[in-house]
């Protein structure tokens, strides 16, 4: 694939003051490309908490929460010269990991279901039939769903990040999350409440308030 001729160099200062995690990230990603892997190393102890918090607020247990973060860096390593855009290395690492979480925990659903013994037949059918979403409430989660999407599109791109970040665990590190996004941590939680108020804004707007 043919990289981005806008991408940073990796002879910029990794450490430039002001210079934010994803910034870091992609200086590392060029770096290593170059053969030189101490900036990855780097990186790799300033992310590493931030996918653990990803990965077990997906509900995943410890120990394979460890072996996907460690995965996620295995994977990054052996794409790396696929990556056509290294400013968003952050990212792609965020989401892979997270992925690989809905996966896992699924998956660890699906097995403890298979354990459980069955009930009786009747109340097996009844809980089936009790558990089974109505026609009516799938329409409107789907309508739901569409029009919070398509608020948040609406948002500046530092509003969706921040969002994106704060939702993916139940109590959200803000000193890392102000590492990944160049905010300091006094703000987040203020310009926090501000991306939200112009979300729900743009959801009364649609006529979507009430879902938030």
């Amino acid at each position: 694939m043919t990289r981005r001729c806008d991408a940073p160099s990796a002879r910029e200062s990794h450490d430039a003051p002001g210079s934010t995690l994803g910034e870091r990230a992609a200086h590392a990603l060029l770096a290593y490309r170059e053969g030189r892997t101490d900036r990855l190393d780097a990186v790799v102890r300033e992310v590493t908490p931030l996918l653990w918090a990803t990965v077990r607020a997906q509900g995943v247990g410890r120990d394979e929460a460890a072996d996907i973060v460690q995965n996620t860096w295995v994977q990054l390593v052996k794409h790396a010269d696929r990556i056509e855009e290294p400013r968003a290395v952050l990212k792609w690492l965020l989401t892979t990991a997270r992925r690989a979480a809905w996966d896992a925990a699924r998956n660890e659903r699906a097995v403890a279901a298979r354990r459980t013994d069955l009930p009786e037949d009747h109340r097996q059918h009844a809980a089936l039939h009790d558990a089974a979403p109505q026609p009516d409430a799938q329409v409107l989660t789907k309508e739901r769903d569409r029009i919070l999407w398509k608020a948040f599109a609406t948002l500046s791109e530092r509003c969706r990040e921040l969002l994106h970040l704060v939702a993916l665990a139940d109590r959200p590190d803000y000193r890392m999350i102000s590492a990944a996004v160049g905010m300091p941590v006094g703000s987040i939680g203020a310009t926090r409440g501000r991306c939200l108020a112009k979300l729900r804004t743009e959801l009364d707007r649609m006529g979507g308030g009430a879902w938030i």
